[in-house]
């Protein structure tokens, strides 16, 4: 008779890590151990091909069987062997860590996106203000030459009626009338409701 060939380390040397998993379920610390023995090893080997940085996989190794200590009583022979579960625990941690730096690089990136955008639009403001310029341009046009010189010197020039009419010769009531009515003109014509 044959004997058998192991490539690799010899399957009946190993632990029974279902039984050892039960054992640690109890609470039993050497049990752990042993378990961390068998399986520290796979558990970094899962952990590193999904990460890839060194540091990290222990890391994240380190959680994982700390995982496995404090979860142990969830394991289910009847859903697979132990080391299937605990190497799905490692993948699975593995995954949320990569998920989380790239969440974490989205937010720091987003961050300072909006650091370096303005409040609001530049090239819009511009042109909206531009364009209402040019709009009261044309409106103050259409007004008399005594309204547009009423009107640019009490709102352009800042005079009161009483200076308007001092640097317009004319009446104070004259000058009201005319701002008044070049004032309704320029409503009317920019489509400003009262």
């Amino acid at each position: 008779m044959k004997e058998a060939v192991y490539i690799g380390r010899n399957p009946a040397a190993e632990p029974d890590l279902q039984q050892l998993l039960h054992e640690v379920a109890l609470g039993d610390q050497e049990a752990f151990a042993s378990v961390y023995d068998t399986v520290a090893g796979p558990v970094l080997g899962v952990v590193r091909a999904v990460l890839r940085d060194l540091a990290q996989s222990e890391e994240v190794a380190q959680d994982v069987l700390v995982e496995v200590w404090r979860t142990a009583p969830r394991y289910r022979p009847d859903r697979g062997t132990a080391i299937n579960w605990i190497l799905t625990l490692a993948h699975r941690r593995a995954v949320d860590r990569v998920r989380s730096v790239e969440a974490a690089a989205a937010r720091d990136t987003k961050a300072a996106l909006l650091d370096r955008t303005p409040e609001y639009d530049e090239v819009t403001e511009q042109v909206e203000s531009r364009l209402e310029q040019e709009q009261v341009r044309r409106c103050l046009r259409t007004l008399t030459d005594l309204q547009r010189q009423s009107v640019t010197l009490a709102y352009y020039r800042g005079l009161t009626y009483r200076e308007v009419a001092e640097a317009l010769a004319l009446p104070l009531g004259t000058v009201k009338t005319r701002l008044r009515d070049g004032l309704i003109r320029l409503r009317d014509c920019l489509g400003v409701t009262a």
